[in-house]
């Protein structure tokens, strides 16, 4: 009786000590953010940055965030990366998913080799990548468009690696009484397994968003126009031409360009969770 009460009170320390720790940690990861959001509310930060950084502007103000929303450059950069994001999900998702099925369920010679070139992909920055992509859109002549941030995205290793290691957590039992039943494979998929790759799909929908959406490199190379700026190369420009001034401004419009990033997690994270606890479990 007395173990089971000791164990009992080191497992509760041991969570108090867990959380505690998580705590501080998620205070000193959230703090940078809500030093942002704070800056954006302080109008004579745009005289000068206040020192030493303070979490409360001494007079709070909703001037910069006004502007912001006022700034036709922005709204014109929100539109952009709206256009080039959301296409970039859809077309990346959904080959993704049908990737990973195939790589899980099919049977096709040379399965595990195509596997395996599109782990290496995994392996390889886009650095190295920067030239050849220029050349070939440059020789389609699609530079200057949307297309070239796009079409990128139609093939992610990591999304086809991730939705194969959630199908293979899926019984081949499903597809195997499908197939008995009469069912073909395009029927398989979209009938009995899609629905169930609700979480993965919540998961790689959210990745997918904040790579398209934060993407810098890639858009400064292959766009040189103003009206094709996404939202990243608008405060990129916005930054170089005020310098340190306009501090208050700069940091409204850096709060207001990861909200579309903020409200979809918030959306969504409950689905990351699933697909986290049920990634790896295999149920035959």
């Amino acid at each position: 009786m007395n173990n089971s009460m000791s164990m009992k009170k080191v497992e509760k320390l041991t969570s108090v000590v867990k959380f505690l720790i998580l705590l501080i940690f998620g205070v000193v990861l959230i703090t940078p953010f809500i030093w942002m959001v704070s800056v954006g509310f302080d109008r004579d930060a745009n005289i000068s940055m206040p020192f030493p950084p303070r979490l409360i502007p001494e007079k709070i103000s909703s001037f910069n965030y006004g502007l912001v929303f006022e700034n036709g450059r922005l709204v014109k950069a929100y539109l952009n990366s709206g256009i080039v994001t959301i296409s970039s999900v859809l077309l990346g998702v959904t080959s993704a998913l049908l990737a990973g099925y195939a790589f899980s369920k099919g049977k096709f010679k040379g399965k595990k080799f195509l596997f395996l070139i599109v782990l290496c992909t995994l392996m390889i920055p886009m650095e190295p990548r920067l030239i050849p992509l220029y050349k070939l859109f440059n020789s389609v002549h699609l530079l200057n468009t949307f297309w070239p941030l796009i079409l990128p995205h139609l093939i992610s290793g990591m999304l086809i690696f991730l939705c194969k290691q959630f199908f293979d957590s899926l019984p081949d039992t499903l597809r195997e009484a499908a197939q008995i039943d009469g069912a073909g494979e395009f029927k398989i998929f979209f009938r009995i397994f899609l629905p169930l790759a609700g979480p993965i799909a919540a998961t790689m929908v959210i990745l997918a968003f904040i790579w398209s959406w934060n993407d810098f490199l890639w858009p400064l190379v292959v766009l040189n126009n103003l009206d094709l700026q996404t939202v990243p190369l608008f405060l990129a420009s916005f930054s170089q031409e005020n310098g340190s001034s306009l501090g208050g401004l700069t940091m409204a419009l850096a709060t207001v360009s990861i909200l579309p990033i903020i409200i979809l997690y918030l959306f969504l994270q409950r689905y990351i969770i699933q697909s986290i606890a049920l990634s790896g479990v295999k149920g035959e």
